[in-house]
């Protein structure tokens, strides 16, 4: 049997303080901070937003994304630097829960080089989605004896290899059943985060699958563009986004945070179920 918890850990991925603001607002309980989150999937945030949002929400439990650019996760000796670099800087303005990175070889493999120079504790990010083979990835051996020379794994952000997470339920589901059998949570506590796609709409499926599986923790931003109101627009001129996106901002929204966290204290009421076979 598994007792499954009262309510589900609601991580909101934000890039802004109004977007942090709302976020808590609306029942976050831990925020991931980076920057460019609505074009090109996060990268690290400058060290002024994380101080802000710092000073904005002093009660959020906070991750840093650390990711240089946009793209692939190869990684040169370069860019490793500047993301060890940015990791103490963050590291200096303390109350930091931890960092969320990912880094992978070029035949789409964990960097385990490049991993265990890393900050602990951390949040292996979606580059997992890029990875051969997500059993093979970073769960199940022979990457588990990788895993275990990191150390410091936290989490796995994870969208089961699809685009959306609630397409991803079936790699979703293995890679919760190959967890219980890999990983003593005495030991490690290593949690799988689902993550892309996670809203009012997709939780409720996600919370039934996975729940009896030990879902703990879900991934959102609860994010749109919105207009920022400029009034004067030069349509002939862009700076690289669509044109449905470059007179906007990409804002997490209170009440699309408030509506998930409400369906994930409704569903994971304190009960007891069989483990699945």
């Amino acid at each position: 049997m598994v007792t499954v918890p009262g309510s589900l850990l609601v991580e909101v991925c934000v890039d802004s303080v109004e977007s942090a603001v709302a976020a808590v607002k609306g029942g976050a309980d831990r925020l991931e901070v980076c920057a460019n989150l609505g074009a090109g999937g996060g990268t690290t945030p400058t060290l002024g937003l994380v101080k802000a949002v710092q000073s904005a929400v002093p009660d959020a439990p906070l991750m840093v994304m650390i990711r240089p650019r946009v793209g692939d996760f190869l990684y040169t000796k370069e860019e490793v630097s500047i993301m060890l670099d940015d990791i103490q800087s963050f590291k200096g303005l303390g109350n930091i829960r931890g960092f969320v990175v990912g880094a992978l070889t070029k035949d789409g493999r964990v960097d385990v080089d490049i991993m265990k120079l890393q900050a602990i504790p951390f949040c292996f990010h979606r580059a997992f989605d890029m990875t051969r083979n997500p059993l093979e990835g970073i769960i199940s051996d022979p990457a588990l004896s990788d895993l275990a020379d990191i150390g410091g794994i936290s989490r796995v952000l994870t969208s089961g290899q699809k685009f959306k997470a609630l397409e991803g339920l079936p790699v979703l589901q293995s890679l919760f059943e190959a967890r219980q059998q890999v990983v003593d949570d005495a030991m490690w506590g290593l949690t799988i985060m689902p993550g892309s796609g996670v809203n009012a709409s997709t939780l409720p499926s996600l919370i039934k699958t996975l729940l009896p599986l030990g879902l703990k923790e879900i991934h959102m931003s609860g994010g749109k563009w919105i207009p920022n109101g400029m009034t004067f627009k030069n349509y002939g001129m862009g700076m690289g986004s669509d044109n449905d996106t470059e007179w906007c901002v990409y804002r997490t929204q209170e009440g699309e945070i408030r509506k998930a966290k409400d369906i994930a204290n409704a569903m994971c009421v304190n009960v007891t179920q069989p483990l699945p076979h």
